[in-house]
């Protein structure tokens, strides 16, 4: 028996731009643990990848997740940024807000992700935003959702769309 990971989406407003910004030239994710970042060093810890918005199925006697390739309704999957991230919550009661003090207990993130990257004392991917300074980076490295996901209201039964490349 599966029972549904709920999926969390990153801020479209905060997201990196295509030039490195001055104030991240301090590298603050290598210096800083997550607690002690700003709103906006927190937020621009996202890489844009659009992973966390897909449905996710864990295994109820193993723990085991699984990703699917179904997007929340609120993707955009061609952009991979929520549609209205500032009232997603109150529109996908499920979504969740993912907090600095919460991200080792999600063990459903990515293992390219930013937030549990950081979280575990790595250093963020060459393609991340914040390193190559530009956000069509994790799209032109394949780690995003873009062009690879369908939105949950196309979808069907989740089990009929697993998907092992988010986690290859």
């Amino acid at each position: 028996m599966t029972k549904q990971v709920p999926e969390y989406s990153g801020d479209p407003a905060t997201e990196a731009s295509d030039a490195p910004s001055d104030e991240f030239s301090d590298a603050f994710w290598r210096t800083k643990n997550l607690t002690e970042m700003t709103t906006q060093e927190w937020e621009s810890l996202c890489d844009g990848c659009g992973l966390c918005c897909l449905h996710k199925l864990e295994d109820a006697d193993t723990g085991a997740v699984s990703f699917t390739n179904v997007a929340c309704r609120l993707l955009d999957i061609a952009s991979c940024q929520c549609k209205n991230y500032t009232i997603r919550k109150k529109l996908v009661p499920d979504c969740v807000i993912l907090t600095p003090d919460q991200v080792p207990d999600f063990h459903w993130l990515p293992k390219t992700c930013g937030y549990r990257l950081v979280s575990e004392g790595k250093d963020l991917k060459p393609w991340h935003p914040l390193i190559s300074g530009s956000k069509a980076s994790v799209h032109e490295a394949g780690i995003s959702v873009q062009g690879r996901a369908i939105s949950e209201r196309d979808a069907g039964d989740l089990e009929d769309h697993i998907i092992d490349w988010p986690e290859a």
